[in-house]
């Protein structure tokens, strides 16, 4: 598939991007999040530099971020941890005569 051309806006920027046509929704979505953001801490702080409420972004944006890993890491090892508890009760009753040797 050929890429596309795409053009979004940040804080009253336009950005041309050239993107997998597959890509367009999240991209358009998540300049459409970073924009609303950007004009709330903008409303909330008074006026800033753009570059400054950018930041502000990416640093409120990849803090979500690393909290949603972090929540996965640890449902992936609970997750681990149950299988791990299953395959054990599988077996015992599977190869009960094994288990008993």
């Amino acid at each position: 598939m050929e890429n596309v051309s795409v053009t979004v806006t940040i804080l009253e920027r336009s950005y041309k991007l050239t993107i997998a046509p597959q890509e367009e929704t999240h991209l358009r979505d998540a300049a459409a999040l970073i924009d609303a953001q950007a004009k709330m801490f903008k409303k909330q702080y008074g006026h800033r530099d753009n570059q400054d409420l950018l930041a502000m972004v990416a640093l409120a944006q990849v803090t979500e971020l690393m909290k949603t890993q972090d929540s996965l890491k640890y449902k992936d090892n609970e997750l681990i941890t149950k299988l791990t508890e299953i395959d054990s009760v599988l077996n015992d009753n599977l190869h009960p005569t094994q288990n008993s040797l």
